[in-house]
C-alpha cells in the first residue's frame, strides 16, 4: 500500500507563493504518473496538474495554467507543486495522487489514480 504525504500548505496573502510537496512510501513511486487536485468546501474535487513518470509530460487545468508548476524532484521521490500569484479562490484542501501507470489516459479524471494523500490546507486571504 503506497502512502502519500503532502506538506507545504499554509495561510498566505493574495499574490504570495507556496510550494507543496508530496512524498511516497513506495520506492517504485518514481514509476508512477502523479497529479495534484484540490477541493474547496461545498465543491467537487478539481484537477490542477499532472506529470508523467518521466517528468517530461505535464498537463494543467486552465484555471492554474501559467501560475502553477508541477515537477518531479529529489530523483523522482517527490512531486512538487509551485503555486505563484495565489488568489482567494485558490483556497482549498490540496491532494496529491498517484496512478500505477507511467502515463494516464485522462489525467484530469480522479478515477485514474489509485492512491491519494491526506491533503494539506491552503488558505489565501485578500
Amino acid at each position: 500500500q503506497v502512502q502519500l504525504v503532502e506538506s507545504g500548505g499554509g495561510s498566505v496573502q493574495a499574490g504570495d507563493s507556496l510550494r507543496l510537496s508530496c512524498a511516497a512510501s513506495d520506492p517504485t513511486f518514481s514509476n508512477y504518473a502523479m497529479a495534484w487536485f484540490r477541493q474547496a468546501p461545498g465543491k467537487e474535487r478539481e484537477f490542477l496538474a499532472a506529470i508523467s513518470w518521466s517528468g517530461l509530460n505535464t498537463y494543467y487545468s486552465n484555471s492554474v495554467k501559467g501560475r502553477f508548476t508541477i515537477s518531479m524532484v529529489n530523483a523522482k521521490t517527490t512531486v512538487a507543486l509551485q503555486m505563484n500569484n495565489l488568489k482567494p479562490e485558490d483556497t482549498a484542501v490540496y491532494y496529491c495522487a498517484a496512478a500505477t501507470e507511467a502515463v494516464v489516459t485522462s489525467p484530469e479524471i480522479a478515477g485514474e489514480y489509485n492512491y491519494w494523500g491526506q491533503g494539506t490546507q491552503v488558505t489565501v486571504s485578500s
